[in-house]
């Protein structure tokens, strides 16, 4: 029997871009639906029927048109292979999307031996998508206008950056609290936008740097390629190259040692 041949990358960003249609679809017809049924995981984090019925979804997909590959979901785990696996977040963040928040998104990479290659950030209620592929530029479409292609800011003095920290208490629940202030303290401007908004508008060239503690693979994994392909350098806070990490540091490239420095490493 002949194998197939393995997709190419144009092929991948084609399917999740369809993917991240599919999670719209769905996501945008629960959002602030009055009968939203929201409950609680074990690990005390909420889950609403649209994040379920996203995933049930896109793993349906997935099956039909790439049934040799793994997925990683954060509502139903891990099946299949890890060498070429789609990781698939159906709302980074589901407690803004239960209180009526704009801010959230469906999140779809494809990592190949652990390292992503294709992601999307699909928030519909924002309008905007942001794609890459490697190799192939970052991307963002906005209030269905042409994409146009992103790169990071030129910042050079992280006294002139723009931080995002996303949590106070991420920080402190990681020992890097007294790190946080000092960081606070150095650059021009710090804010908590969140979630994904905060790599996007890194991509964007809009913000300088996100640190942020306590993430999965599912919660980073788009913006590695998203950051990587715009220009910028993106690590754990560690500077290790890992999404397993626990932890992401996305910079605009030019500041990210010197953050790494400010952090201590």
């Amino acid at each position: 029997m002949t194998t197939p041949p393995t997709p190419s990358l144009t092929d991948d960003l084609s399917l999740a871009l369809r993917l991240a249609d599919a999670a719209d679809a769905i996501s945008l017809s629960r959002f602030r639906s009055s009968n939203l049924e929201i409950s609680t995981k074990p690990d005390a984090t909420h889950v609403t029927d649209a994040d379920l019925a996203v995933e049930r979804a896109l793993r349906e997909i997935l099956a039909a048109e790439r049934p040799d590959d793994g997925i990683l979901g954060e509502e139903y785990g891990t099946e299949g292979s890890t060498a070429r696996q789609w990781i698939i977040d159906p709302i980074d963040g589901t407690a803004n999307f239960l209180r009526g928040v704009p801010n959230w998104a469906t999140l779809i990479s494809l990592a190949v031996d652990g390292d992503p290659v294709v992601g999307v950030a699909s928030a519909p209620a924002f309008r905007k998508r942001w794609w890459a592929a490697e190799g192939s530029g970052a991307w963002l479409v906005e209030n269905d206008a042409e994409p146009r292609r992103l790169h990071v800011s030129g910042v050079e003095k992280l006294e002139d950056a723009s931080l995002s920290f996303q949590s106070i208490a991420q920080w402190d629940e990681a020992g890097y609290l007294d790190q946080l202030i000092t960081l606070s303290r150095t650059v021009w401007r710090d804010r908590a936008y969140g979630d994904m908004w905060s790599y996007g508008l890194l991509a964007e060239g809009l913000i300088d740097i996100v640190g942020e503690f306590d993430v999965k693979e599912y919660d980073i994994a788009p913006f590695v390629v998203l950051v990587r392909e715009a220009g910028g350098r993106f690590s754990a806070v560690n500077g290790d190259d890992s999404i397993a990490a626990r932890s992401s540091l996305a910079t605009n490239g030019v500041l990210h040692d010197q953050v790494l420095r400010n952090l201590g490493h």
